[in-house]
C-alpha cells in the first residue's frame, strides 16, 4: 500500500464513499477515461446531484480530472482514477496499491496523448447505451467489454475497440464496435474483416461488426468498402454516423442501401433471435 494512504487514513477515506461511489470510480478505472457528461449519463439520475458528487470525489482524492485545450471552444472536465481512489480499489481487491497496477502519472498521461478522442468516443458509446438502459424500462448494456478486455480474449484475430451486448424490449444483440476516427485510409479500415472473418470461423459465431464514423460522407463511402468485402467474407456489418443515441435507428446494415434500424433490430435482421 502506498505509504501516504495509512489504515487510519485509508479507513476514514472508505467511510466516507458510498457503494455507489467504488462502483463509479471501478467504472472509471475500467474505461480509463470518461467526462463529465458520460459520467452523468453511466452513473447518476440526477444531473445537478452527480456534478456535486464528482467535484466532492475529486477533493478526496478519489479522482483526478483535467480539461484539454481544443482549438476552438471549450472542453468538458475528463476524469481519471485518483490515486486515492486506486487505494481504495486495491484494498477492496486484496491486493497493495503496486499489485493493482496504478501509477498517477500514466493515469493522466492520456491527456496529452494521441489516444484521448478515440477513447471518449468509444466511450461515449457505453455512456449513452448505460445511461439509456438506467432510464429506460426494457433496455438492458448487458455486457461491455473495452479494447483491453477484447485484446486479452481476442487479440489473435481482432482487436475491436469494445465488445458489447445490448437488449431492447426482447431483443438481444452482441456486437463488435469499430470506432473510426478517419485517421485510418478506408482500404485499411475495410481490411479488419479478414480478422474478423478468421474469429468467425474459429468461434463459429458470426459476431456483427458495427462501424462508426466521425461524418455522414466518409460513412457512405466506407459503407460502399465494407460492403464489397463483407460479401466476400461473410461478415455481418453496419455502419452509422455519430449525431444519434447509439440505441437509435442510425445503423445501416452492409447489404442495405436504405432503411436504418435501431441497435437492437440489427439482432432480427442478422438472424441473432435464435441465440440463447
Amino acid at each position: 500500500m502506498n505509504q501516504h494512504y495509512t489504515p487510519r487514513v485509508l479507513d476514514s477515506l472508505v467511510m466516507r464513499l458510498s457503494s455507489h461511489d467504488r462502483r463509479l470510480l471501478r467504472m472509471v478505472w475500467t474505461h480509463e477515461v470518461l467526462t463529465t457528461h458520460q459520467l452523468l449519463q453511466a452513473a447518476f439520475d440526477n444531473d445537478h446531484t452527480g456534478r456535486h458528487r464528482l467535484v466532492k470525489l475529486n477533493r478526496l482524492g478519489a479522482l483526478d480530472r483535467f480539461r484539454p485545450r481544443p482549438p476552438l471552444g471549450s472542453a468538458p472536465w475528463h476524469y481519471v482514477l485518483g490515486e486515492a481512489g486506486a487505494a481504495v480499489l486495491a484494498l477492496e481487491d486484496g491486493v497493495t496499491l503496486s499489485e493493482f497496477g496504478y501509477r498517477r502519472g500514466q493515469a493522466l498521461a492520456i491527456a496529452y496523448g494521441q489516444r484521448l478522442a478515440h477513447t471518449i468516443g468509444v466511450n461515449g458509446v457505453f455512456a449513452a447505451l448505460s445511461g439509456h438502459a438506467r432510464r429506460t424500462g426494457g433496455c438492458r448494456l448487458d455486457t461491455w467489454w473495452t479494447e483491453a478486455q477484447c485484446r486479452a480474449m481476442w487479440g489473435k484475430h481482432v482487436r475491436p475497440d469494445a465488445y458489447g451486448r445490448w437488449t431492447d424490449n426482447g431483443l438481444t444483440l452482441d456486437f463488435f464496435l469499430e470506432y473510426d476516427t478517419g485517421t485510418e485510409t478506408l482500404d485499411r479500415v475495410a481490411a479488419k474483416l479478414s480478422g474478423y472473418a478468421s474469429l468467425a470461423a474459429a468461434s463459429g459465431i458470426d459476431t456483427p461488426v458495427l462501424f462508426l464514423t466521425s461524418t455522414s460522407r466518409r460513412e457512405a463511402n466506407l459503407h460502399d468498402r465494407l460492403r464489397l468485402r463483407g460479401a466476400l467474407v461473410s461478415v455481418p456489418v453496419a455502419t452509422a454516423t455519430e449525431g444519434q443515441e447509439p440505441h437509435e435507428a442510425m445503423w445501416l446494415p452492409g447489404n442495405r442501401t436504405e432503411g436504418r434500424l435501431r441497435l437492437a433490430e440489427l439482432a432480427r435482421h442478422f438472424g441473432q433471435e435464435a441465440r440463447p
